[in-house]
This record gives structure tokens, C-alpha cells and sequence, in this order.
């Protein structure tokens, strides 16, 4: 399972603010993100070129909105959990019946 977690422009732009505003999340923030985000047209044109061609039939890529952590969680779970379901998956049945055994 692959998860690309999106968030949008003006959430990224809340999170670095809030590393600025709150000193115990300072310690994340890195000025050359600013830089970065002047890049944000070409970046989400990157991801979009790198997850169409990189998602396939037995490996999809999943994409997560990421705006709020508690959506995202749940989401993530959701799909874990469908996947590992889907497998459909039992204990392997013993080689011999177990029943008359006895252990001294």
C-alpha cells in the first residue's frame, strides 16, 4: 500500500506559520521551505506525473486528504483494514488430527 498525504497550499501555509507563532514546534522549521513553496505548481505537476505512472493494478497509490490529521488517520485505517480483509487469510489447517495427542 502506497499513501501520498495532500494537504493544501493554504494548509501548508498555516502549519509553517504555526511553527513560527509556537516555540515548540520551531525546532521544525526550515527557511529553505519558503523557497520550496514557491514551487508548489511544480511540484503537485511532479506527483501527479510520478503517481500516474507509478500506480498500478496490485500496488495502487492511495490519495489521502491530509488537511486535517484525524481524517487522514481514519482514511488510512480504513484502507489498511479493507485491504488486509480482502486477503482473506485463515490459520493453516494441522497435518494430522491433533485430538488424541498427549503430552507427557
Amino acid at each position: 500500500m502506497k499513501f501520498y498525504l495532500h494537504i493544501s497550499a493554504d494548509e501548508q501555509k498555516a502549519r509553517l506559520q504555526a511553527r513560527l507563532d509556537e516555540p515548540n514546534k520551531r525546532w521544525k522549521f526550515n527557511p529553505g521551505d519558503l523557497k520550496d513553496r514557491a514551487f508548489w505548481g511544480d511540484y503537485m505537476h511532479a506527483y501527479e506525473d510520478v503517481l500516474s505512472k507509478t500506480s498500478m493494478p496490485w500496488a495502487p497509490w492511495y490519495i489521502i486528504p491530509a488537511n486535517r490529521k484525524w481524517y487522514r488517520d481514519l482514511v488510512i485505517g480504513t484502507v489498511i483494514i479493507e485491504t488486509l480483509e480482502k486477503l482473506d487469510m485463515h490459520y493453516p489447517q494441522p497435518a494430522e488430527t491433533l485430538d488424541e495427542i498427549v503430552i507427557a
